[in-house]
């Protein structure tokens, strides 16, 4: 019985959920319409690993631009693919009160790592950008998301977006960079030191914002942290020390 009470209670995963983003005002009636006029056999399932499919479309769509660079306009179908079932996977099972709140979570994120992966491997097989710069911004959003993970399990908060940044602004940023390099006639720049790729410049950049965004929160996450665990540990000591004096009170 306490066993069954124990699977009840952890089935729920109740936490908070942060995502403030610039583009919400638009993202969030779009989902709620698309909820309501998809079709049954649309399921939360099928969304996740379309979100999936998607970024091994990203990946093609990059690599094939060493051939033909219009292949920049798949990369960026996939990208908005992504965004269509990575965005409604979660939002559909909530319409129909289909939730599978431990299972959607484990495989959502899982997925997401797959795919985010797929993503900047395609960047750094693209003659656009070189591998060893493509795995910068990689490592920065992979130790973003376990920041992330933990902050949740020690927080009780989700946090997707920084700053009203989000994926789906990172997304919309990875778009429109498409175009611009589709239409760039070289998509080099020549800086003090030297010529170097537009997008190797960028991706340092953001390389350089992740990680300034993981010291951040672990920092104030960890010193938060620390603050009520030490509050906490000096109000036990003082319980203990006036239950100690409670018994050894000499009786007269």
């Amino acid at each position: 019985m306490a066993k069954k009470k124990k699977m009840k209670k952890t089935a729920k995963l109740k936490h908070e959920r942060i995502n403030d983003i610039l583009l919400g005002p638009i993202e969030r009636p779009l989902i709620a319409w698309f909820v309501k006029i998809l079709p049954k056999w649309v399921t939360p399932d099928i969304l996740t690993f379309t979100a999936l499919f998607a970024c091994v479309v990203v990946f093609l769509g990059y690599y094939l631009c060493k051939y033909d660079k219009a292949f920049l306009w798949l990369a960026s179908f996939g990208l908005i693919l992504n965004w269509f079932g990575d965005s409604l996977d979660g939002s559909v099972a909530r319409y129909r009160k289909i939730e599978r709140p431990r299972f959607g979570f484990f495989i959502d994120h899982t997925m997401d790592a797959i795919g985010i992966v797929l993503i900047f491997l395609g960047i750094g097989c693209s003659p656009y950008s070189h591998f060893s710069i493509a795995v910068l911004p990689l490592i920065s959003y992979l130790m973003m998301e376990v920041q992330a993970i933990s902050s949740l399990y020690v927080n009780n908060v989700f946090k997707i977006s920084y700053g009203r940044l989000g994926p789906t602004e990172a997304r919309a940023f990875a778009v429109i960079g498409n175009a611009l390099l589709f239409f760039l006639e070289s998509p080099s720049m020549t800086l003090p030191f030297g010529n170097v790729f537009v997008c190797d410049f960028i991706l340092v950049i953001l390389a350089v914002v992740m990680l300034t965004m993981f010291i951040y929160s672990v920092n104030k996450v960890g010193r938060k942290l620390s603050r009520e665990e030490s509050q906490r540990t000096i109000q036990q000591l003082n319980g203990h020390i006036a239950t100690g004096m409670a018994h050894n009170k000499p009786d007269f």
